[in-house]
């Protein structure tokens, strides 16, 4: 809905990029671009402003002239900075070759080179084109007619010729279909400064209804460039070449050089005073302008094309950017996050966590293959000019980052592998273990169908979810915290495993018996728990770790009150800590057959205990 609001003027003006807008303000320049994962992507700039820059850029003409040629360059360079966010193409061999045996990269080459040969199109199409034409052309047809010609009805006939083939380059580049949506940004552009300038809210509903043509636009002023150049150089010639005879009208081959390096020698002069006419054109509203205006207006309806929401959607964003950051000088620029290589990039990633005393190369691959959905052995294959899109780079430079952290990479990547199952973890639980596997295997070859089994501070939910996936026993699962249970929830619904889940601290909320009881409980003297590695002591729950100053509070309540809760010949099984084995069954064995057994490490860390 419209919020009509004073109208208001404004200075910005801005730019249609690839995929994308560029808006210029008085002290910022913020150019937006939706990317292939439909993100609109933002890089700014701070600009000095006009009243600080050198007096050449205040005086009138050749601050036109300037500014000419200074967004010539800056246009380009958004261009393609534009071009690097949406995507480049993948790199071919000869480009691969070059790469590694020359050093040299071929699409900064090729960018480069595509300048080039855009300023001299320009120069064929809209100076010598228009020149060759009028020579084989329009001269004969003179001189067979009235016999005379002139500089007047020469740099006339050149300059109508070239609005003609402006206009028929921008018609033809209209078919193109990434010219006609950047011609689509365009209109979103125009479209974004009316809807401002007319006082409404920044909104794509109300964007919608505005004009896509506009005073400022640069279509005008080209327009303006192509008519105010015949009489610059009509009148500069006119002056010179007489100066000149022997390379006046009635040469040849010079005399055409000359006429060629004239009017390239007048665009200067032509730029500043097309551009002092937009600029006081722009500033009224009076109607007997209109006809000065009106030919640039017509070919915006060309130039500018009506664009979709999300077109719209990024205008406003490069604006409200500017808007955001003219008002306040604090605001910190961005750039852009581009497409990047994926050797390098991975090489560098690597580095940054090992400066920060991550040296864990799998931790890189895990990383790698989260973000790019892949197995660890298919990234082994990936070519490392493979492009990696600026979604991929954002995702993975955050992960890495957290890792950096000392952040465990179970957390950073909010999941862990668990028997073949992926369970949801986060700094509420504990980070299942693989020893943890081997107890649940055990586990599961004691089961039978119909048992009832209880995984005893289940945490995640790792160990319950496996069971009820596994057997077809009756699984209940209980925790102390709230927060571990709300998370093992989550998982048992995520794997479609039937469990039931009761908060109890231990056996207090419990009231029936269980064929088998399985427990991973704290187990780590609590003055141990500050020697740990960082990515434990500082990161898994406490409450998960802490299993008293010795290490076997929790096995003290379980040998003293488990039997109440276990069928007759129920059986325990319980994971214990480096070192515990003796000191566990001697807690275990006046109630159990208690076996122990080993680790993959054969260091004994399970137990097995039969009710007597």
């Amino acid at each position: 809905m419209k919020k009509q609001k004073t109208a208001k003027k404004t200075s910005i003006g801005g730019q249609a990029v690839l995929e994308g807008v560029m808006m210029r303000g008085k002290h910022s320049m913020a150019t937006a671009v939706r990317d292939q994962d439909g993100i609109i992507r933002m890089e700014t700039e701070r600009l000095i402003p006009t009243e600080k820059k050198p007096l050449l850029f205040r005086i009138p003409i050749l601050r036109g002239c300037i500014n000419f040629f200074a967004s010539l360059v800056s246009g380009t360079k958004v261009l393609l900075r534009s071009a690097e966010v949406f995507g480049e193409s993948e790199p071919s061999r000869f480009e691969k070759w070059l790469s590694e045996k020359c050093k040299i990269n071929l699409m900064s080459v090729v960018m480069t080179l595509s300048v080039i040969i855009g300023l001299a199109l320009s120069l064929g199409l809209f100076v010598f084109l228009p020149q060759f034409l009028y020579e084989i052309a329009i001269k004969p047809l003179f001189r067979a007619a009235f016999g005379v010609e002139s500089i007047w009805i020469q740099t006339i006939s050149e300059g109508l010729l070239r609005i003609a083939i402006f206009i028929g380059y921008i018609l033809l580049t209209s078919l193109l279909s990434d010219i006609r949506r950047t011609y689509c940004y365009h209109g979103a552009e125009h479209k974004t400064i009316s809807c401002y300038e007319k006082g409404l809210d920044l909104t794509v509903e109300n964007v919608r209804t505005c004009t896509r043509v506009h005073n400022r636009c640069g279509t005008t002023f080209m327009f303006f460039v192509m008519m105010i150049s015949i009489l610059v150089v009509a009148v500069v010639r006119s002056v010179i070449e007489p100066i000149f005879p022997t390379v006046g009208v009635d040469g040849f081959t010079l005399n055409k050089l000359w006429q060629f390096l004239i009017r390239i020698g007048c665009i200067p002069l032509t730029a500043g005073l097309s551009y002092e006419l937009l600029k006081a054109l722009a500033k009224t509203d009076n109607p007997i302008f209109t006809p000065l205006k009106a030919p640039g207006l017509l070919l915006q309806r060309i130039t500018t094309k009506e664009p979709d929401d999300g077109m719209i959607e990024v205008a406003i964003a490069a604006f409200t950017k500017v808007l955001e950051m003219d008002e306040d000088a604090s605001i910190p620029t961005v750039k852009f996050v581009t497409a990047r290589k994926f050797g390098e990039f991975k090489e560098e990633q690597t580095k940054i966590l090992k400066d920060a005393g991550v040296d864990e190369q799998a931790d890189v691959d895990w990383i790698f293959c989260e973000v790019l959905n892949v197995k660890r052995e298919e990234l082994q294959s990936f070519d490392k000019d493979r492009l990696l899109t600026p979604l991929q780079i954002e995702n993975i430079t955050a992960l890495i980052n957290e890792r950096a952290t000392g952040k465990p990479l179970a957390y950073v990547l909010g999941n862990a592998n668990f028997y073949g199952y992926t369970v949801k973890v986060d700094e509420r639980v504990l980070i299942p273990r693989p020893e943890t596997e081997l107890l649940t295997e055990r586990v599961i070859a004691e089961l039978k169908e119909g048992d009832t089994v209880l995984d005893l501070c289940t945490g995640s939910g790792a160990i319950a979810i496996t069971l009820a996936k596994n057997t077809k026993a009756i699984v209940f699962a209980s925790d102390i915290s709230e927060d571990a249970l709300t998370l093992a929830k989550e998982n048992a619904a995520n794997s479609g495993a039937e469990i039931t889940f009761i908060q109890s601290d231990l056996f207090h909320e419990l009231n029936q018996k269980f064929n088998v009881i399985v427990s991973n409980p704290p187990y780590i003297p609590s003055a141990e728990i500050e020697t740990l590695e960082r990515e434990v002591k500082d990161h898994e729950p406490r409450l998960a770790l802490d299993g008293g100053e010795d290490g076997l509070d929790y096995y003290r309540e379980i040998a003293k009150t488990a039997r109440k809760f276990l069928e007759t010949e129920g059986v325990l099984f319980l994971e214990i800590g480096i070192n515990q084995a003796e000191a566990v069954e001697d807690l275990l064995k006046k109630h159990y057959e208690v076996t122990i057994y080993p680790d993959y490490q054969g260091i004994l860390r399970m137990v097995r205990a039969v009710r007597k």
